[in-house]
């Protein structure tokens, strides 16, 4: 069923598209296309294992960033983490976060780090992991320093100092 209405909604899009209004100049889907295709091969290229993760994360002026929803980070967090959800990454909200050093070292991690597949980290569709649109997002807002969580870890082993509240 899913798989019908996605073929009817791709055969109707270029139907409405004649119909609609000018394209919104706030809204511009192939820079994103070729932001996304650039990213691609450094994010591959900074994908780090859970040991070296940590290792950064202790290091002085290193931030760790969770970009999951205010909830989400309040009802638990890797400790010393960082919350600024991505549907609030602004400019002027990540430079307030980050910092004047736009090569600031900047950890990541999403819900799909963890093998727990709960709230307060429930599994999400791998296509749609947070951690590719927060590495695709800070890259593009002019952050290249960027390192990304690999690997899948359970919240519960004491290694990875889960915290809530």
């Amino acid at each position: 069923m899913r798989t019908l209405l996605l073929a009817l909604a791709l055969t109707a899009a270029p139907a409405f598209a004649q119909n609609a209004a000018a394209p919104n100049p706030q809204i511009d889907y192939p820079a994103f296309q070729a932001l996304t295709a650039s990213v691609a091969p450094a994010r591959a290229e900074r994908l780090v294992a859970f040991d070296a993760f940590k290792a950064e994360a202790a290091k002085p002026g290193t931030l760790l960033l969770d970009a999951r929803s205010k909830d989400a980070f309040q009802r638990g967090h890797i400790k010393g983490a960082v919350n600024l959800p991505l549907t609030d990454f602004t400019a002027e909200s990540l430079a307030a976060v980050i910092g004047a050093n736009p090569d600031r070292p900047i950890l990541i991690y999403c819900n799909n780090n963890f093998s727990n597949h709960k709230s307060p980290v429930p599994l999400k569709s791998a296509p749609l992991a947070l951690n590719i649109q927060t590495f695709i997002n800070l890259v593009g807002y002019g952050y290249p320093n960027v390192l990304e969580l690999a690997d899948v870890v359970d919240f519960n082993d004491p290694k990875v100092e889960w915290v809530t509240g």
